[in-house]
């Protein structure tokens, strides 16, 4: 069913989405978190995400001030690790601060340091919100960034989070090629053991696990064909195959999109579902009115935000996914939404524009290092030729 069937010029038959109150309560995790999050203390990186990038899917980046602006990005630098030489390859941003302690003590700074590295989940969204919000992300050394998401892949093609104490699944496939494709830089990676990964995640019904032999999953099976397609390698999908999971895919709606067979929907599931359609072509053949209905059903009148289910407590992770599943309908106000990275289409255009200048910079260096090869070796020529001559002068 095509969105067209519901008349968006009268908006007295539709409920509303409270754009100014959603942009309020994303503001509002920006400046003080309450208490039922403090388990989450050590992902605030994905807080600032969703909250940032949030904002910005509602046209409402103009709301964070220039100097919160600077705060913001001067916080997620203070987070990046860029190991010694002597060091592991454990470059990336941390999730908090906690790592970080405010004294002069060397040898206490020097014993944490051994605990400072970069985790893939908060390095993906440090970047995002980075870029988000203009950031040139010249202060990134994407190189060592990009060494620390080589050293936590492991010989089956999967990733780990961190270079210790965390699991490798689906999830972390998606965060290093999310952080290989924003960084433009995929050296060390090995792009064909991650593929086989993925395809060997493929389960009988056409849905992607977690792991190896798990069950089919919305969110990892978005995670699969992201990294496909942000690897490049989207197209190794046979027609068969891409139509397989796009039937799985579908089946998922029920009025809103639940994740696994037999379970409640649930709104982040717009997102998760909604993007892996989008990636494959396919979002097409949902009914995007229900679709609608069942995000906004998740809608807090009084302070905004969305939440997992009706009549719910509101979060900021369910506010961006239910404003990005309503995105991909052309909800009207909404900033389109780039599915496989997450960020908005406007962040997305920045990104490539980082990515033209970062690739001038490097051609124009090569080009650079090739005339001054051209040039030292002319010179070691006309060298040359000066010394035999002064030689046969000398001889005669």
């Amino acid at each position: 069913m095509s969105y067209h069937v519901v008349d968006m010029t009268d908006p007295s038959e539709l409920e509303p989405v409270l754009h100014s109150k959603h942009a309020k309560n994303l503001l509002r995790f920006l400046h003080l978190l309450p208490a039922r999050m403090s388990s989450h203390d050590n992902t605030r990186s994905t807080i600032v995400f969703f909250a940032v990038c949030g904002l910005d899917v509602l046209n409402s980046l103009h709301l964070i001030s220039p100097q919160l602006r600077k705060d913001i990005i001067d916080w997620t630098y203070g987070g990046l690790v860029v190991p010694r030489e002597n060091e592991k390859r454990r470059g990336g941003f941390m999730g908090c601060r906690a790592m970080l302690p405010k004294t002069e003590d060397a040898e206490l700074l020097e014993c944490m340091r051994q605990y400072q590295w970069g985790h893939l989940a908060m390095t993906y969204t440090s970047i995002a919100v980075l870029v988000t919000l203009g950031d040139d992300l010249s202060r990134l050394n994407r190189q060592s960034i990009v060494e620390g998401v080589a050293a936590v892949q492991h010989a089956d093609g999967s990733f780990s989070a961190s270079i210790d104490g965390s699991e490798n699944d689906m999830r972390f496939v998606y965060c290093a090629a999310t952080i290989c494709h924003m960084l433009d830089c995929w050296d060390g990676v090995n792009k064909e053991a991650m593929f086989q990964f993925i395809m060997r995640s493929l389960r009988y019904d056409y849905g992607f696990s977690q792991e190896l032999e798990g069950e089919s999953h919305g969110g990892t099976t978005f995670c699969a064909l992201a990294a496909l397609e942000l690897s490049g390698q989207l197209h190794r999908l046979d027609e068969t195959t891409v139509e397989r999971i796009k039937r799985w895919l579908v089946f998922r709606q029920m009025d809103g999109f639940q994740g696994r067979p037999n379970k409640p929907v649930d709104t982040c599931y717009s997102f998760w579902i909604g993007a892996a359609l989008r990636i494959l072509n396919g979002f097409e053949l949902t009914d995007y009115a229900q679709n609608r209905e069942y995000i906004l059903s998740t809608q807090d009148e009084l302070i905004g935000g969305f939440a997992k289910w009706p009549k719910s407590t509101p979060d900021p992770f369910h506010t961006y996914l239910g404003l990005c599943g309503l995105a991909f309908i052309g909800e009207p106000g909404l900033n389109a939404v780039m599915p496989s990275l997450n960020i908005s289409m406007a962040a997305y255009v920045h990104l490539n524009q980082l990515h033209e200048r970062w690739r001038a910079n490097s051609s124009g260096l090569t080009h650079d290092l090739t005339q001054l090869k051209l040039s030292v070796g002319s010179n070691a020529e006309a060298a040359t030729k000066t010394t035999s001559s002064s030689s046969l002068i000398s001889a005669q």
